[in-house]
């Protein structure tokens, strides 16, 4: 395959095509229920390991992004520390109750966890917890790359989740092909489609709100004044707007 950008974009837009015909329900579901915990006072969080760090990151203060959200990160494993040793971390289900704690969700609560592979031992620890706790737990992972790992569906993340969403990225995450290489990764673009995605349903939930849940970017107008109420309505529970 000559690889180019034409090919790049051809293959994105026919994964991102697949999450929106396939997947479509469960995310307007998802949004639904996020929308109404929202509305009874319950908070988001949301978590993942390797590069799917920066999806979490993403729902950090972005114009645009839902106001109601925390993500969960740690220095073991958002490269801090190197990408070696993360790479190890996401493998390490005991680090799992040491990072929830640090960011205490309470029952009623709700958390998206991302994790590619769908196979990490860190993640679906993480899930279990949640699930013990009492969240409501999504997760976003390929489907397909998980049962190419494992035939058994204990070892996989959907499996300790009220909702899974595919993000039907190919085994191995790279859509492109040079010879025996795989080139150019997608599930971290997928990913933050899928997020942006739950923000745009969940916006229809809650548009009716008087202070609007969705941050402003801070170079428009009025925007510093919109983002400092939702700050200080959030950072009770959101240790980044300290």
């Amino acid at each position: 395959m000559n690889i180019s950008i034409e090919k790049f974009t051809k293959k994105i837009n026919e994964i991102i095509n697949r999450v929106l015909n396939k997947e479509k329900i469960k995310i307007k579901r998802v949004a639904e229920i996020l929308s109404k915990k929202y509305l009874e006072g319950n908070h988001l969080y949301i978590f993942g390991t390797g590069h799917n760090h920066c999806i979490a990151e993403e729902s950090l203060h972005r114009a645009g992004a839902f106001a109601g959200v925390t993500p969960i990160l740690d220095k073991r494993t958002d490269f801090s520390l190197g990408i070696l040793k993360a790479s190890a971390n996401e493998k390490n289900k005991f680090l799992a109750k040491k990072i929830f704690e640090k960011y205490t969700p309470q029952k009623n609560d709700s958390i998206i966890i991302f994790s590619n592979s769908g196979v990490n031992k860190l993640p679906i620890e993480f899930s279990k917890i949640a699930k013990k706790k009492g969240l409501f737990v999504v997760t976003v992972l390929s489907i397909k790359y998980a049962n190419s790992l494992t035939s058994k569906s204990d070892n996989i993340l959907s499996n300790y989740s009220d909702i899974y969403i595919n993000n039907h990225s190919p085994i191995g995450d790279t859509i492109l092909k040079s010879n025996s290489i795989g080139v150019s990764s997608s599930s971290t673009i997928i990913g933050i489609f899928i997020l942006n995605s739950l923000w745009s349903e969940m916006h229809k939930h809650l548009k009716r709100e008087k202070l609007l849940p969705f941050y402003k970017s801070s170079n428009l107008p009025y925007g510093n004044l919109h983002n400092k109420k939702l700050e200080n309505k959030f950072k009770s529970k959101n240790i980044f707007l300290r």
